[in-house]
């Protein structure tokens, strides 16, 4: 007859135990690391806008679209009037 073995000599029963040990510790982990390396607070109070003033600086920003989407394959800036033939 076979004796029979207590449970902690199963193999199988370590890894049922183990896996939900791991995430405990990772839990912990995660804790210290999230409260040692806080991000700092944004401001709530709108910052203020630092954009160029479209009529004076008319560009590609007011370029129809066509002309703006396909400048990136041309390599010239629409509205540019070097490249127009007289």
């Amino acid at each position: 007859m076979q004796k029979s073995r207590s449970w902690w000599q199963f193999p199988h029963v370590w890894l049922v135990v183990a896996g939900p040990a791991i995430v405990v510790v990772a839990s912990f982990v995660t804790f210290y690391l999230a409260a040692r390396s806080a991000d700092p607070v944004l401001p709530t109070t709108p910052q203020a806008q630092s954009a160029v003033d479209a009529a004076s600086a008319p560009g590609i920003s007011l370029a129809p679209a066509m002309q703006a989407r396909n400048h990136a394959a041309t390599g010239v800036l629409p509205g540019n009037d070097k490249t127009k033939k007289p």
